[in-house]
């Protein structure tokens, strides 16, 4: 039996064992979000203020490897970049951005019910990098005519692996732990993978095209911020706001 049949069988039997119709990504035993406090209350929206920014890359980006992807022709091309520096006039993106410290558990906040959708699409994840709420919905698909394996690869959470075997599979899991960042990748196809950050509450942000984000909402305090990039590291500072203030902030990488 060929190499690549033998990794379609293992993602076949993964799927079988009952991985293909979604289910918890934690791990047993495992310590979920930190418990609100009795007191905690939501944010009041009249008095909360903002944090928005910009991620940039300071000199010249290294070179995204090419991927040679004629071993599957229904991938739609010989070949492709990789994602791991997108650099546009300067601007960093696919950077994670998001609030590390500063919340406590003095507030509560409503968890999102719609799903986030993680797609594969020529044979890559999109979106390359995004984040989701603690038992959130993700929901992950294959629009490709060709098989894939999901295998994500959490510490905290619980790891898993399944595959879908045709174009129109859904998958859905959820993640009981805050983690940042949880890798993804395909087990057929060696080049694809995505990163996904899971908090607990709502203020993250994943930079575009114009390496700019946004924290909306955040309730008066201060905070540490991370940038997360997943070839260059993290960075943090420290940011004050007050009632209804918006400040603005930069993250600047370097090679």
């Amino acid at each position: 039996m060929s190499r690549i049949y033998k990794v379609l069988a293992s993602a076949v039997l993964a799927a079988a064992l009952g991985a293909c119709g979604g289910g918890n990504a934690s791990k047993s035993g495992e310590p979920s979000s930190p418990a609100a406090a009795p007191d905690a209350k939501k944010v009041d929206a009249s008095t909360a203020g903002n944090i928005s920014g910009k991620v940039v890359f300071e000199g010249t980006a290294p070179a995204n490897p090419v991927i040679k992807m004629t071993s599957d022709p229904a991938c739609g091309a010989a070949e492709a970049r990789a994602e791991s520096y997108v650099v546009d006039n300067g601007a960093l993106q696919n950077v994670f951005v998001y609030i590390k410290d500063g919340l406590g558990n003095k507030y509560i906040f409503d968890t999102p019910t719609e799903p986030v959708k993680l797609d594969q699409k020529n044979c890559h994840y999109s979106p390359h990098v995004l984040g989701i709420r603690v038992t959130q919905p993700l929901e992950i698909g294959n629009s490709d005519n060709t098989m894939h394996n999901i295998h994500g690869m959490p510490e905290t959470n619980r790891e898993f692996n399944f595959g879908q075997v045709v174009a129109g599979l859904k998958n859905t899991v959820t993640f009981t732990a805050p983690e940042v960042m949880i890798p993804f990748k395909c087990d057929v196809h060696k080049w694809m993978n995505a990163f996904v950050g899971v908090l607990d509450h709502p203020f993250y942000a994943v930079t575009a095209g114009n390496g700019r984000f946004e924290l909306k909402g955040l309730p008066p305090g201060t905070y540490t911020v991370e940038a997360w990039h997943e070839k260059l590291g993290t960075q943090t500072q420290m940011v004050t706001i007050g009632d209804k203030q918006t400040s603005d902030i930069s993250f600047t990488f370097k090679s």
